[in-house]
């Protein structure tokens, strides 16, 4: 396994070059937080990610987690290097100022993000979590708790978890069965929830549970659902720790991969009940979740960026290193990185990244302008930019990087299927980022039933004509015509096909189904190549500044991405618009 060096130069030029980043630091709330001192920021999160967190994630894996009673102890290192992100005020970056955050673009929090992720996944998903559910208590909760919780959420020196699942309702949150009943200014909860993403550990003092459960009185369905935080120990007027909660870890996954994050079964109030406090208003759970949930999937999506990267990172360099046939031209031994195949599959790996990054940073710099836009219409145009976007980062990327990963296992040949090469490491990691946050198949169904047919394709029709604005500024210059041509004809085929499943979605819901994950395919490939013709775009401009390398480098991923990654989309939009006359025809009895 290569060392990782976070790919600082890659993510100065999304930001800077191919998102205009100045134009973030032209807001009001953001006016100190500029290119220069951005750099610094990312610069330091990269060192720790290569210092503190990439040495632990091989040890993380091979020695998982343990129970011990109602405790678990994680692997060698974590509580260091958690102490040590704590210290540093990571997690602060992108939060309000006014509990203790330095109020960053939370585009520069997704930036070092990345990084984190790619060092250490298991570790970076707990930062993630605890994020999240700081934006959900932000947007929802009242000021006491915001009071009593926030602060040491956003220094990390408390985590936070999401508690959806139930051991017989998976996605169906309608038939939860864990309950709240209403006790003087509390609840006490009583259930128990699966799936638990560091519901337990040793790194921080104190653990909030956001917890998703009907009230005992509630009407069925999600319209019953309230959100509570129950937290591991109740803290005291002081602001210390009290007693321990009614809560508690029952077991622990055993799991194909992230084997360093403790995936728990979680059991609240088994005694008198788990303490909880309502966040919110009852009956309005699902939607304050929905705040923590679209924050993970952003994330999730980085996932499959930043494990993309580490992924080609580490067959980057066994292919430089590892000896094996000769060169074709010379006859002479040959590096593998010299044969052809290799190449592709090296360059495949490292397109799809570079498509994935400009995709997932650019819906977190629509959520910035969501937030603080200058003005109502443009802060409306960006959030219903983010909504766009936000299944898809999530689903694209997280089906990619299973490509991307298998593929690093592949270049390393049969020891690519030996632990000890790392490759298979990543593989494993990044299968979960699929299914977890909401399964891609539910992505697809939420970017085509809750996005493109709720606005009847306003917001796609808005993205797909910048798309045609970058492909007449590209068409240009004679040496990026053909890729002017070729985006172009993506978008108007992205058109048509929206304008198609807009028209046939009176078919009925069997039919959005059928057509939800190949329509959100297509789009992914077709928006994977507008951030690469704007890179292409972009990186024209540093040859004046002298980096020809990076110029060079940058080109290449761009022309293999047109030549060998966009041809896809076409499939994927053959399959939709063939759909109503094969794929509505399948039931039960066909399998």
């Amino acid at each position: 396994m290569a060392n990782y060096v976070a790919p600082t130069k890659e993510i100065d030029f999304v930001l800077n070059k191919v998102l205009d980043y100045k134009k973030l630091n032209a807001l009001s709330a953001f006016s100190e937080a500029t290119p220069e001192l951005t750099e610094v920021i990312l610069d330091n999160a990269a060192k720790f990610a290569g210092e503190v967190l990439a040495p632990i994630n091989r040890i993380g894996d091979s020695e998982g987690v343990k129970v011990q009673g109602s405790e678990i102890k994680t692997a060698s290192g974590f509580v260091d290097a958690y102490q040590q992100f704590v210290e540093s005020e990571w997690l602060a970056l992108a939060q309000n100022p006014s509990y203790g955050g330095q109020g960053l673009p939370f585009l520069v929090h997704l930036a070092a993000s990345e990084m984190w992720n790619s060092a250490c996944t298991s570790f970076a998903l707990c930062p993630m979590l605890t994020a999240g559910a700081i934006d959900a208590l932000s947007d929802h909760a009242n000021e006491d708790l915001k009071q009593r919780y926030l602060p040491n959420l956003v220094t990390g020196k408390w985590s936070a978890t999401m508690n959806l699942t139930e051991p017989h309702a998976g996605s169906d949150l309608s038939k939860l069965r864990t309950r709240a009943e209403p006790v003087g200014d509390h609840y006490l909860i009583k259930g128990q929830k699966i799936y638990i993403t560091w519901g337990e550990h040793d790194m921080a003092e104190n653990i909030i549970h956001i917890v998703l459960a009907p009230m005992a009185d509630a009407p069925p369905g999600n319209k019953g659902l309230s959100l509570f935080l129950v937290p591991k120990f109740l803290p005291n007027p002081d602001g210390g720790l009290g007693e321990r909660n009614d809560l508690k870890v029952v077991s622990t996954e055993h799991k194909l991969g992230i084997n360093a994050s403790p995936t728990c079964v979680m059991s609240f109030g088994e005694n008198t009940g788990a303490v909880g406090y309502l966040i919110g208003n009852p009956g309005d759970g699902l939607a304050c979740m929905f705040t923590l949930m679209n924050h993970a999937r952003l994330e999730v999506g980085l996932q499959g960026v930043a494990l993309s990267e580490r992924s080609y990172q580490d067959a980057l360099a066994y292919a430089k290193d590892r000896v094996q046939g000769r060169n074709s031209e010379t006859g002479e031994p040959a590096k593998i990185i010299e044969h052809a195949d290799v190449q592709r599959m090296l360059m495949q790996m490292r397109s799809m990244t570079d498509a994935m990054r400009g995709l997932t940073y650019d819906g977190a710099y629509a959520h910035d302008f969501r937030i603080n836009g200058r003005s109502e219409e443009e802060r409306q145009f960006y959030d219903d930019r983010f909504a766009l976007l936000t299944p898809l980062v999530k689903a694209w990327c997280t089906e990619l990087v299973n490509e991307v990963t298998s593929i690093g296992i592949q270049v390393h040949g049969g020891m690519g299927f030996i632990e000890e090469t790392g490759a298979a490491q990543h593989y494993r990691d990044a299968r979960i980022a699929a299914i977890y946050e909401g399964t891609n198949g539910i992505q697809a169904n939420d970017l085509l039933g809750r996005k493109v047919l709720k606005d009847q394709g306003a917001a796609m029709r808005a993205y797909i004509t910048e798309i045609l604005k970058t492909a007449d500024i590209l068409e240009r210059n004679v040496e990026f015509k053909k890729i002017a041509e070729m985006l172009k004809g993506a978008a108007r085929n992205l058109e048509t096909t929206t304008n198609f499943v807009i028209e046939n979605s009176k078919l009925g819901q069997n039919f959005v189904g059928a057509v939800a994950f190949n329509f959100l395919m297509m789009m992914g490939y077709v928006s994977g190549a507008w951030y690469m013709a704007r890179s292409a775009e972009q990186a024209t401009l540093l040859a004046d500044e002298g980096d020809e390398e990076f110029l060079n480098k940058k080109l290449a991923s761009v022309r293999f991405y047109f030549a060998q990654i966009l041809p896809r989309h076409r499939g994927y939009m053959d399959a939709v618009v063939n759909c109503p006359d094969m794929g509505l025809s399948m039931n039960e009895s066909n399998f």
